[in-house]
């Protein structure tokens, strides 16, 4: 049945003033109640933007944060505990800068071309001068890269540090160059991949951008480019995402470039629009069927349409009443002859859940902030307390790993508190996941654990007591 009309939560949109809008109320067809805006108006303007939110009494905030404001609203996000972020800023942290894609896909050893990021500028001048060429140096803070423009190919140390020194770039980032097939951009809800294509160099070029002449399709995008795109989206743990991979000539495939925020078909986001109103209302929406390989016959539209097409629908397979099948047809996929409707069954819409926990603390993890000038220094001259350390060797993969409290921890922690016993903190545990979950929400905002039956205001308020004596000790 779903959620009643009272029982929905109350959507706003998250607007921006000078950035283009994502999602408008036509990407929610259907939905009953009013869903609120609030506008962000950049500046001084957090306390005013989090005080809107409560006056409207908004459960889900929607919309992509560009980079620039992302810090901000992690800010924002706690000091809203109640409200949920779509999609959440631990998400979004991909968004924010090139680094932040390398420092992710290093965490979940995701394939990606070599990568060097230095905060140290005389280390990287050393190593520039040892290193082989060619190499790609991109500028790194900013959640795309910006049509090419800011992204070049140096094949010797003299051109390397020529550019550095015209450019300015801080931290220096740059990567091993991957000779390329072609780049491929997936898109995902839940997921589940809706629309990939190819974009492909000119000839004797090594852009692939179509504002640098590049062209694209959208055939026979291979399965383990899906594959990866799918495995990057869940680790991101996206309601929606989209990932460019490189197909290079060695036969690999390496991501280049994955956020939110990304070009999209109005069709597109309408599916997305439709997915949240799915998973919001617990049935009470139909999810939206995509089936596989969409994308082929779509492509062959004229793009001018398609960048007018709304709400399309797609109904899924079914066989006749006499035993025969619609739609016989047949593709080549990872080495075998498969219906494409048996696709569908392989590659599911996954119901994204809230997480309560944070992945990406920026105490930790915002590098371009907290070394903004010096290595250790931030922007005032002085280090900052928790500054992110960059290892001595500032050209290998992080192998920082996070501490993380174990189950039996956290049992020893909430039994401490009077009136909390080994099968209520079983529960807790049920209710939220895992104990990384529950840890988030007593953290956050300790109230929420009242979801769960038999805790009371009153013992989520001792837990909470309890929590933060622990943290002064």
């Amino acid at each position: 049945m779903g959620l009643s009309n009272k029982e929905l939560p109350k959507l706003g949109f998250l607007y921006m003033d000078y950035v283009l809008r994502f999602f408008d109320h036509s990407n929610f067809k259907g939905w009953p109640n009013k869903i609120e805006t609030v506008t962000y108006h950049w500046k001084n303007d957090k306390e005013r933007f989090i005080k809107e939110v409560k006056r409207k009494g908004i459960d889900v905030l929607i919309g992509n944060i560009p980079a620039t404001a992302y810090e901000t609203f992690r800010e924002i996000a706690r000091a809203l505990p109640h409200v949920r972020f779509i999609p959440s800023l631990d998400t979004q942290f991909s968004n924010k800068s090139k680094e932040n894609v390398t420092r992710f896909a290093w965490k979940y050893d995701l394939p990606i071309p070599k990568t060097y990021i230095y905060y140290n500028h005389e280390n990287a001048k050393k190593f520039l001068k040892k290193t082989e060429y060619p190499k790609i140096i991109k500028k790194s803070y900013g959640p795309s890269n910006y049509g090419g423009y800011f992204v070049h190919k140096v094949d010797s140390a003299k051109e390397a540090l020529a550019l550095y020194d015209e450019k300015k770039y801080h931290p220096q980032y740059f990567q091993d160059f991957v000779p390329m097939e072609a780049d491929i951009r997936v898109m995902l809800i839940g997921h589940k991949p809706v629309c990939a294509f190819w974009r492909r160099a000119p000839e004797g070029e090594w852009l692939t951008n179509t504002s640098q002449g590049g062209s694209m399709d959208y055939m026979d995008v291979p399965k383990n480019v899906l594959d990866l795109a799918v495995k990057v989206s869940k680790a991101a743990k996206a309601e929606y995402w989209a990932c460019d991979v490189a197909y290079g000539k060695d036969g690999k495939v390496r991501i280049l470039e994955c956020a939110t925020a990304f070009a999209a078909f109005p069709y597109i986001r309408d599916w997305i629009g439709q997915y949240i109103m799915w998973s919001l209302s617990e049935g009470r929406f139909k999810k939206p069927h995509m089936p596989m390989f969409n994308w082929e016959e779509l492509g062959k539209i004229d793009a001018s349409l398609l960048r007018t097409m709304r709400h399309i629908q797609f109904g899924k397979f079914s066989p006749s009443y006499d035993g025969a099948f619609f739609g016989k047809k047949k593709k080549n996929y990872g080495g075998e002859k498969v219906y494409l409707h048996k696709l569908d069954e392989k590659y599911k819409v996954y119901d994204v859940k809230r997480r309560w926990s944070e992945e990406w603390p920026s105490e930790k993890w915002n590098y371009q902030d907290n070394l903004a000038i010096n290595p250790g220094k931030s922007k005032s001259g002085k280090s900052p307390k928790n500054a992110p350390k960059p290892t001595g060797d500032e050209s290998k993969e992080s192998s920082e790993t996070d501490v993380r409290i174990t189950k039996s921890e956290l049992t020893d922690f909430l039994t401490s508190v009077e009136g909390i016993g080994k099968k209520k903190v079983d529960k807790i545990i049920d209710h939220f996941g895992d104990v990384e979950e529950v840890v988030g929400v007593i953290h956050q905002n300790s109230s929420i654990l009242t979801e769960v039956k038999g805790i009371t205001k009153k013992l989520a308020a001792k837990i909470e007591k309890a929590w933060k004596n622990l943290l002064s000790d």
